[in-house]
């Protein structure tokens, strides 16, 4: 008998943690909270147990290859493939963090970006035809964000490719390190990933086409999670409830968008509308 599989990677706490919560509720199949930590994530499962729900666990480390293979390994052997891939996993500096600008780009985009990247570059394969992919961006994922109306341009490029986008981060990298990086890319190494994963999206949509998997990329609005230092005045639910909309309920036209927390398609450009 074939399952369908669900996967949600960094969730052990937080938004993560929620988005399973809502999956174990709603989703017709298994799901895998996946985490870093090995303990923390027995931890998040027990407190799902004590709810009554079921979720399965697995350890999985985006930025190590090693174990997201083993992971694919494990799941495409007792399951045959994945139907919904929640990209969650995700670090940010604080805003007073001692670290270097130059520390900060390299880590932030390590994770953020190449290390997402990579992942989906080993769990694509095993995804079942029509299934779903929900990358987590922000609001800092939006071109606003982003001061060179040159780069703008290069990121909204439909015909962009995944190594010319890498380029691009790298290039924030290097800019980074010399200290050069505000004028056209501003100080936040934080937003840069999330422009990346947001320009990933659409990639990744246009490469994926013709096996009908849809790939959205959603800010889950201002959260009251530790990345945010429990500043947002949304619950960890509230903020799951776009992810779970773009993994369970949304239309199969809705594809290699930019999706809000109020489950809105929003351009690159600010404009907004309602599905």
């Amino acid at each position: 008998m074939s399952f369908k599989v669900a996967v949600v990677t960094g969730a052990n706490k937080g938004i993560g943690f929620a988005i399973v919560r809502g999956l174990c509720k709603r989703f017709d199949g298994i799901v895998y909270l996946t985490s870093r930590d090995k303990n923390r994530g027995a931890e998040a499962v027990a407190e799902l147990e004590k709810e009554g729900l079921n979720p399965k666990y697995h350890q999985l480390d985006i930025t190590e290859p090693k174990s997201v293979e083993e992971f694919r390994d494990y799941v495409k052997a007792k399951y045959g493939g994945i139907d919904v891939l929640v990209n969650n996993a995700a670090i940010a500096f604080k805003s007073n963090a001692p670290e270097p600008v130059a520390v900060q780009a390299e880590q932030t985009l390590f994770v953020n970006y190449f290390s997402l990247l990579s992942t989906c570059e080993i769990l694509f394969p095993i995804l079942r035809n029509g299934g779903r992919v929900v990358n987590i961006s922000s609001s800092a994922g939006h071109l606003s964000n982003i001061p060179s109306e040159k780069l703008v341009e290069r990121f909204q490029d439909p015909n962009l490719t995944i190594p010319e986008l890498s380029e691009l981060m790298n290039k924030y990298i290097e800019a980074s390190k010399q200290g050069t990086q505000a004028v056209e890319w501003g100080n936040s190494s934080y937003v840069v990933s999330k422009v990346g994963v947001t320009a990933l999206t659409k990639i990744q949509q246009r490469l994926l086409n013709d096996r009908d998997i849809k790939v959205n990329a959603v800010h889950p609005g201002y959260v009251n999670t530790d990345m945010s230092s429990h500043k947002g005045p949304l619950s960890i639910d509230e903020g799951a409830a776009a992810p779970l909309f773009l993994a369970l309920d949304a239309p199969d036209s809705v594809r290699g968008e930019y999706v809000w927390y109020n489950k809105k398609i929003v351009s690159w450009t600010g404009e907004k509308s309602n599905f």
